[in-house]
């Protein structure tokens, strides 16, 4: 094993590869934490000082607790520290304060209660979290005999303790995959990656990347990363990169991009770059002619570190996080080194090695989607939020990588856009034989102005001389589909396309796409742009693509009520034309260890699901470009028992599960048949739910898609409101029994519904909600989200960063708070405090506005969380009061 430490130097490589890697973070509390810590031990309102906005008081975070405070820390000690209790109690009194409610509730003849959690909930919950995903898998061929395939599947859990991802890998040998599908090998136990940020295989399979925190105590010097290469049976090379050749890796699935070279002796990858040194003040600022001798230690004492002028960033999730560049670290020489040429207003992502060049001709080149600081389909001079805005211009770049031959002297190099003509152009991959280079397009957001849209796909030839123009031939090889026909390809809606996705003809590309309420996978001829749907058509699970070796597929499977599943596809046609016609059988790899808790195993097999046509004849026409809408929406309808889809006839209301309304975010998102742990604990609880694809939603044509633009408030509503009494006309839920839950424009939504149809709902629970567009357009990061859902198609030219009254007007008159003095249901709502995409003061004044009428609101603010509160102990704080919320309000309703 070779150790090197890496300061700024040059390195080399040449080669092609692909970008592909994970993101990896750090299963369960038990039974007793959660009764320690529930808030029956802390009912009655919080102290009079404690904040309101998620803020401990001094009184709270005090070391000498009140008698009540000793008693129950007493209670907690062999489970937590007393500072982790502290924080606990500090947290858990400002919840308590936020439900000052209950006075107000008492003189309104509503009831209130700070009940939250319940023991034999708590315990379901944690059952759900231990079962693990299947996050990635990468195959290879096997050294241990011709033809079969060695897999490496990455799973994590989650560790609530810890509060973080557990990630683990286990390895399953197929010595025939085309053969006796149970004839696999799993290794004898999985193990963890811990403290691991990506891990990424060469594409031979035989080097693995390991990228980790660096440890400073490890090592002399500081370093902020630590780029572990791993061969077979031994750790390769160390390298320790300081901070001063750059900050932390890009591993957010976005900007981040890793690529092995084609020799894999080089690897390039997305780094922040290095942090500007900050001003410094105090004795330092005019003792300069005092002696040098004066020890670092005196100094700091006598010093202090200014802050520096504020540096604008990408918004939501890259809070602090500085511009992503391009760097390259040469495997034999250490050496890491940044890519020069790219100009400052460029943030860099998704690179990829373009195949190496003949002997003699110019130098290897690399490949990268690069998004202008400042976005030019809208008037802005600030950067917009980038994560999951699709609509944000950008290109693809190509670039000399560097080289240690590289003469001084030599003019500076630059990079050119191969994209010039398209207004977005993102994740490139290169075909095999290197003849290819395909990406995806998401013009129809850019255009648009919609954070997400249907895609196309496009080629462009690469010259087999490697010189590079800005005028390589280009051709789009599928368009974006506009109204597609009754189950019909719906379009391309792909977020993602693994490192290597071809079949054995080399022609045809594999990536996972929304189909309407489900997710397949789909095989496209790049020379035919024929489009082939190779996941069964006799399911509505969903699917997603794992990993592709020659015409052997790797994939996940799941359903609302299945858990993922490893599946393995085979190509059974003898045909060369790999893009048409293809019939495919697929098996399942069972993993012989796992197993699931008997309550799981219990509520799992008594669930059901279906999708349902929902028609739209009493839908209100839009601004549909066909003139009307469409015929019909699809809804997603689990239930815990099983039935069938109509109830019979006089059905006692007591046989029909209350029904919970699920509302995705976006809105241009969708609802999938996929699974999720925190609803599928919902449905384990009792309920029935119904998620509602309104029309906006992704995976049902770019026509439907855009009709919501200048709609929102009016035409979902209507969408919902009428997916919901289809379900009631078909005898699956009770109209005295519905609650909502939705978050972002899921909770706009939601709060939406309880506001135009006060008597439609019992309660509704609502995450980071958007409630008053007029009051978010100021702070949010994606104020064009604002123009383009109220505006329409005049929002790119109406766009402001200073909004005019009249604007203000329009924001006010979207927005659900224009209909609150109509609310007549309790709510909870559930708040992340980082959240720049929805602040939490945005859902908090469409609080104080509900308690202000005497209505009962119960609110919890995650300190630490930013708008998807998806951290584990959050998440599992947040889905086990919502499902307590919904029993205390619709299991006892309507009886």
């Amino acid at each position: 094993m070779e150790v090197v430490k890496c300061g700024a130097c040059a390195g080399a490589g040449s080669g092609s590869g692909g970008r592909g890697g994970i993101g990896i973070g750090g299963a369960c509390v038990g039974r007793n934490l959660v009764r320690a810590y529930s808030p029956r031990r802390l009912s009655g309102p919080g102290p009079a000082s404690a904040p309101a906005l998620g803020v401990s008081s001094s009184s709270s975070s005090s070391s000498s607790p009140s008698r009540s405070c000793r008693r129950l820390f007493s209670e907690a000690r062999p489970l937590l520290s007393r500072r982790a209790f502290s924080r606990t109690l500090c947290r858990k009194r400002v919840v308590s304060a936020m439900d000052q409610s209950s006075e107000k509730s008492a003189a309104s003849g509503t009831t209130a209660t700070t009940e939250v959690t319940g023991a034999k909930e708590a315990e379901l919950l944690q059952a759900f979290c231990g079962i693990p995903s299947i996050d990635k898998a990468w195959t290879s061929s096997s050294r241990r005999g011709s033809g079969g395939v060695d897999v490496v599947v990455a799973m994590s859990s989650v560790n609530l303790q810890a509060n973080a991802k557990r990630t683990f890998i286990s390895t399953v040998y197929i010595p025939d995959p085309s053969g006796n599908a149970e004839d696999y090998h799993w290794s004898p136990f999985p193990f963890e990656l811990g403290g691991a940020l990506l891990i990424v295989p060469s594409p031979s399979g035989t080097k693995l990347l390991i990228v980790r925190k660096a440890d400073p105590i490890a090592k002399e010097g500081p370093a902020a990363i630590k780029l572990e290469i791993w061969g077979p049976g031994q750790l390769l090379k160390e390298l320790f990169v300081a901070p001063s050749v750059h900050g932390s890796l890009y591993a957010d699935g976005w900007f981040e991009g890793v690529s092995w070279s084609n020799d894999e002796e080089s690897i390039a990858y997305v780094a922040e770059e290095p942090s500007a040194p900050l001003p410094v003040y105090g004795q330092s600022l005019f003792a300069t002619g005092q002696s040098s001798s004066r020890s670092e230690a005196e100094s700091d004492a006598s010093s202090w570190k200014g802050q520096g002028e504020w540096m604008e960033d990408w918004g939501e999730s890259y809070t602090g996080k500085r511009r992503p560049m391009l760097f390259v670290a040469s495997i034999n020489s250490g050496c890491v080194q940044r890519v020069e040429g790219i100009p400052k207003d460029i943030s860099v992502g998704q690179v990829v090695w373009a195949p190496a060049p003949p002997p003699g001709e110019p130098a290897q080149q690399l490949i990268f989607v690069g998004w202008p600081s400042y976005a030019t389909n809208f008037s802005t001079a600030r950067k917009l939020g980038m994560k999951y805005c699709y609509n944000r211009p950008c290109a693809l770049y190509a670039i000399e990588a560097p080289s240690e031959s590289r003469v001084v002297a030599q003019a500076a190099v630059h990079p050119v856009k191969l994209t010039g003509e398209v207004s977005s152009a993102v994740i490139p991959r290169f075909s095999p034989d290197g003849t290819q280079l395909v990406f995806l397009s998401a013009k129809a957001a850019v255009d648009s102005g919609a954070h997400c849209a249907t895609n196309s796909l496009n080629a462009i030839d690469w010259p087999t001389d490697g010189v590079v123009s800005a005028n390589l031939p280009m051709r789009e090889v599928v368009p974006v589909v506009m109204n597609p026909r009754e189950d019909g390809f719906p379009g391309l809606y792909v977020s993602n396309i693994i490192a290597q996705p071809w079949l054995s003809d080399g022609s045809t590309l594999l990536f996972t796409s929304a189909w309407r309420s489900m997710q397949v996978i789909l095989a496209v001829n790049i020379e035919s742009g024929a489009i082939t749907r190779i996941t069964p058509h006799d399911t509505i699970a969903s699917w997603s693509l794992l990993g592709v070796q020659d015409d052997v597929v790797l994939a996940v499977s799941s359903s609302p009520t299945s858990p993922p599943c490893l599946k393995l596809g085979n190509n059974l046609s003898s045909s060369t034309n790999t893009g048409s016609g293809k019939k495919w059988d697929w098996s399942n790899i069972n993993i012989p260890s796992l197993k699931f808790p008997s309550k799981v195993e219990t509520a799992l097999a008594t669930m059901t699901y279906e999708v349902l046509q929902v028609p739209l004849e009493r839908a209100e026409p839009t601004n549909s470009e066909s003139g009307g809408p469409k015929p019909s929406i699809e809804v997603i309808y689990v239930s815990p028992r099983i039935f069938h889809s109509k109830q019979p006839q006089g059905a006692k209301k007591s046989d029909v599960p209350p029904l919970i309304v699920v509302l995705h975010g976006g809105p241009h998102s969708v609802s999938q048949t996929t699974y999720s742990r925190p609803l599928v604990f919902l449905s384990a609880l009792g309920f029935s739910l119904l998620h509602v694809n309104y029309r906006g939603s992704t995976g049902f044509g770019e026509e439907a898609l855009q009709s919501l633009r200048g709609n929102v408030g009016r035409q979902d509503v209507d969408d919902v409101l009428l997916a919901v009494e289809h379900v009631i006309s078909e005898g699956l839920a009770e109209r005295q029994r519905i609650g909502v839950l939705g978050g972002s424009h899921g909770g706009f939504l939601t709060s939406h519904l309880i506001g135009q149809a006060p008597d439609a709902f019992v309660t509704g629970v609502l995450r980071n909600p958007v409630c008053n567009l007029s009051s978010m357009i100021g702070v949010t990061d994606i104020p064009d989200w604002c123009y383009v859902e109220t505006f329409g198609k005049d929002a790119l030219s109406a766009y402001s960063d200073a909004p005019s009254i009249s604007d203000l007007s329009m924001f006010y008159k979207a927005s659900p708070i224009a209909h609150l003095s109509k609310v007549k249901v309790p709510t909870l709502f559930l708040l992340g405090a980082q959240d720049r995409r929805v602040p939490a003061s945005n859902g908090l004044q469409y609080v104080q506005a509900l308690r202000a009428r005497g209505l009962e609101v119960k609110v919890i603010i995650f300190p630490e969380d930013m708008h998807a509160i998806d951290r584990p102990q959050s998440e599992f704080e947040s889905f086990l009061n919502i499902g307590t919320w919904f029993k205390r309000f619709l299991l006892n309703s309507g009886a």
